[in-house]
Parts: C-alpha cells; sequence; structure tokens
C-alpha cells in the first residue's frame, strides 16, 4: 500500500506543497509507494497578490486567474471536492463528494476575509480582499472625482502590508488623474502606530505626512450605517466618507472551525518550527491556515512549504525530520503605482525596509508573473 499525503487547499501553499512532493518524488510515485492527493474547493487558482493592481485597473482580472489542472503536477491526484470535515482521530477527510484517508496530512486551508464581522460592513463598505470586491472597487474609482475615502482595518488579516500600500497608491492614482486636492484620503488602525510592525511604521508615517494623507490610530470600528455612510467607532465617534475602503477580520476556513482544530479565530495552534499542528505528529500546517505570530502572505507560504516538503521527503524515505522553519518572511511594499520598498525578516531578525525604488516595483511586477512558477514547484 502507498503511503497517502492528503493536502487539504488548493491556494498558493497547497498547490506548492504538492508539486514540489511531486517534482522530488517521482519514482516513488511511479512506483506506487507514494500517494498525493490534492484537495481543492475550485478549479480557478487566484494569485490573491494581483487584487490591489486590478482596484486601479493596472491587470485584467484574467491575467491573474489559471486553471487549476494547468498548474498541478501530472504526478498529483487533482480532486476537486469541499471538505467539510477533518478529523485526525480517523486519520480520515470528509468531503461532499467523498471520505479521504491519509498517512500524512497537510492543511493549506488559507485564511478568509468576513465581511460580515461587523454590523452593515457588507453593504457599506468596499474591499479589494476578493476578486469581486477589487473589480467593483477598480470601477468606483475610475469614477471618482471628489469627497472622502475611508480607509479601516480589523485585524487578523493576511497581507498586512496591503493596506499601507492601497493608501499610497491612492495617493498617486488620484495625483495622476489631477484631482488629489479634490479627494481626502484617511487611513485609520486599531492599534497605537500606522502598523503593526514598527519598521514598517516608521516607513509609511513620513510619506503619509509628506502627501496629506490623514491617519488616525486606535481606531475600532463598531458598525457601517450604510445609508447614512457612516463608519462608527467603538468610542461612539462617527466618521462620515464617500467610499470606505474596509480590510475585515480574517478567520480561519470553515472545515477547521467545524473540526475543532481552530483557536478563537479558526487558526490552527502549530509548532513554529516543525509545521505540525499541536498535539499531532501527521498533521502538519502550511500557510495562512496556521496560528504562526507571523505575516499571513503568500512568501510565508512559500518558505514553509520549503520547510515542510523537506521533512515529508525525509519521512517517507525514513530519514530524520531536521529541517525548521525560521520565520522567514519577504514583503514587497508599494509606495506608489511605480516606486516600491521591500522587507524580510523572521523569528530572529526584525524587518528593515529597503530604500524606495522604482526598480523594486519593477521586481514585484516580475514576481507577478514568476509566481506561476512558484506555484509549479519550479522556482
Amino acid at each position: 500500500m502507498p503511503k497517502k499525503i492528503v493536502i487539504v487547499g488548493g491556494g498558493s501553499g497547497g498547490m506548492m506543497v504538492a508539486n514540489r512532493l511531486a517534482r522530488q518524488l517521482p519514482d516513488e510515485i511511479k512506483r506506487n509507494e507514494v500517494e498525493i492527493t490534492l484537495l481543492s474547493n475550485t478549479e480557478k487558482h487566484i494569485y490573491q497578490p494581483g487584487y490591489l493592481f486590478i482596484a486601479f485597473n493596472e491587470q485584467q482580472p484574467e491575467h491573474f486567474i489559471r486553471k487549476q489542472e494547468r498548474i498541478a503536477h501530472r504526478l498529483v491526484n487533482l480532486v476537486y471536492d469541499d471538505v467539510q470535515i477533518i478529523d485526525p482521530g480517523t486519520n480520515r477527510v470528509h468531503g461532499d463528494k467523498s471520505t479521504y484517508s491519509y498517512d500524512y496530512l497537510v492543511i493549506a486551508t488559507g485564511s478568509h476575509p468576513d465581511m460580515n464581522s461587523i454590523p452593515g460592513l457588507s453593504e457599506g463598505a468596499d474591499n479589494f480582499y476578493t476578486l469581486e470586491g477589487a473589480e467593483k472597487l477598480r470601477d468606483k474609482l475610475a469614477d471618482f472625482q471628489e469627497g472622502k475615502i475611508l480607509i479601516t482595518i480589523d485585524v487578523p488579516h493576511k497581507c498586512p502590508a496591503a493596506p499601507l500600500e492601497i493608501t499610497l497608491m491612492l495617493d498617486d492614482y488620484f495625483r495622476k488623474k489631477g484631482v488629489r486636492d479634490q479627494v481626502e484620503i484617511k487611513y485609520t488602525y486599531p492599534i497605537g502606530r500606522i502598523h503593526s510592525l514598527q519598521p514598517v511604521a516608521d516607513w509609511g508615517l513620513p510619506e503619509f505626512e509628506k502627501r496629506n494623507i490623514d491617519y488616525e490610530t486606535f481606531f475600532n470600528l463598531e458598525e457601517v450605517d450604510s445609508k447614512k455612510k457612516v463608519a462608527i467607532t467603538m468610542d461612539g465617534e462617527e466618521h462620515s466618507y464617500d467610499i470606505l475602503i474596509s480590510i475585515p477580520a480574517h478567520t480561519g476556513a470553515k472545515a477547521v472551525i467545524d473540526s475543532g482544530l481552530g483557536d478563537e479565530d479558526g487558526f490552527i495552534p502549530t509548532d513554529r518550527y516543525n509545521l505540525k499542528m499541536e498535539g499531532s505528529d501527521d498533521v502538519y500546517v502550511v500557510g495562512d491556515a496556521t496560528n504562526l505570530p507571523i505575516s499571513k502572505a503568500g512568501s510565508t507560504a512559500h518558505y514553509q512549504a520549503e520547510t515542510l516538503v523537506h521533512n515529508l521527503i525525509s519521512r517517507v524515505k525514513g530519514r530524520p525530520e531536521t529541517a525548521r522553519y525560521s520565520g522567514k518572511v519577504a514583503c514587497f511594499l508599494e509606495n506608489s503605482l511605480e516606486d516600491a520598498s521591500m522587507i524580510t525578516f523572521d523569528y530572529q531578525h526584525p524587518p528593515k525596509p529597503a530604500t524606495t525604488s522604482d526598480m523594486l516595483h519593477w521586481f514585484k511586477s516580475v514576481y507577478n508573473e514568476l509566481y506561476w512558477l512558484n506555484a509549479r514547484g519550479i522556482l
């Protein structure tokens, strides 16, 4: 009987793990010693950082979408099924269509914006964290000539730099349209600085002040009145808007929550070094699905996949699991529509934003194309 590796989730983390395993275990798979099954609840693979560029009409939506079967390695058993329950007690995953037994399980179910987390949010706010939201926001921004744009942020959320990026890009967008003087941009953040990472806050604050971007900290949204176009905070203050761009709190996947595997937000308690679900020796977690105190970002999934795949291959071949995830993350910080900064950091080293340049913006644009090689396990 083959060793069965089941991967739940066909996003960046799950696809990278599946393809890297297939590329490094071809002989074992062909000899029926290993079987890799990737469970996806959608036939589309979307490069989610592209949403930011869709919102400004810099790229068309289809540019960031591929069919899953075009990306999955031919030795990966790609199955479309909506997982309902994950049962580590019986080593089974229950989907709508079938039940899947495993020897080793990788949970890569991601994080998901909850537009119903605050009363009135889904009716009154726009977002760029979904494809539909980015397209709707694109059309609104194209027609917007004057008024107030309010950006609100709840935690936890993925792509931690994205709220800063869209704020700085909005400034540039309206300057290029020649209407920046008629557009008020206000950015808010729920703690006492404009980003959770102090070096990133220190990088962004001078840009806000130089460009006349208003900001308010300790801003915690409690309710949205879509008819009056008012955002109401926990302290009762009302803030008017013409466009409300909200980054809602994210949760873990419903299957994780329904299976009782997640914390209060639905994220799985995970060992920060070996990426195993706490209390389990045969369940691994990758990407946004973990509860690790690091950024929920595509690069996080990439670096975690390297560790996880190394250890799974060692395990299949009877070797010790020695790879350790260092907490490494790398993120671009778009400063406008034409230049950017970049940060890298890990458990031991804090981020230090690089000098902003058009070259880094170009590197980001290049990676937007190279991502597909990464997802295929080539890069």
